[in-house]
């Protein structure tokens, strides 16, 4: 039987929403995604704080991600996991930043041997898709199982319960 991590890393505050206009949250896309996952399959939550302060601004966020992603920077996690090697199954959830994770999920994958674990991601976007996440999400965790993932809209996500849930039981 899978022990289930639901890891994620989330952003409140302002986002894309319907029709492509700046909306306000107070619970991001992912930590709902991520909470709709536990519900379904059970299993524990983390959430991969970064060690820094993001601009609750959506348009200087992404200027900010892009830099972190242009200059590789590795934004360090505020905490970790106790006992990671109790799970065999993480799902690993984030939003779609410049095509790809945010720079905290490669901080955090880096710090782990992977070998034998199942990591299924997720990822909240607005169009973009799973971008190269994967990719990259294959290259840092080697000896991982890693799964295709799935892309989620995030103005769509608090009404997708039902698709969320379906979609996390069938990767088990």
């Amino acid at each position: 039987m899978a022990k289930i991590l639901i890891v994620y890393f989330s952003m409140k505050g302002q986002t894309i929403g319907p029709g492509m206009k700046i909306a306000c949250q107070e619970k991001g896309n992912t930590k709902i995604a991520a909470e709709f996952i536990q519900k379904a399959v059970g299993g524990d939550l983390f959430e991969i704080k970064a060690d820094r302060v993001y601009s609750q601004n959506h348009m200087v966020l992404i200027d900010e991600a892009k830099q972190e992603l242009n200059a590789g920077t590795r934004v360090p996690v505020k905490r970790y996991p106790d006992a990671l090697e109790q799970y065999n199954t993480i799902f690993l959830g984030y939003p779609n930043w410049w095509n790809t994770m945010p720079m905290v999920l490669f901080t955090f994958l880096e710090h782990y041997d992977w070998t034998g674990k199942r990591i299924i991601p997720f990822c909240t976007n607005e169009g973009s898709g799973i971008g190269d996440s994967v990719r990259d999400i294959k290259k840092i965790c080697k000896g991982a199982d890693v799964d295709s993932g799935a892309s989620f809209t995030g103005s769509h996500v608090s009404s997708s319960e039902a698709k969320i849930a379906e979609w996390a039981k069938n990767r088990l």
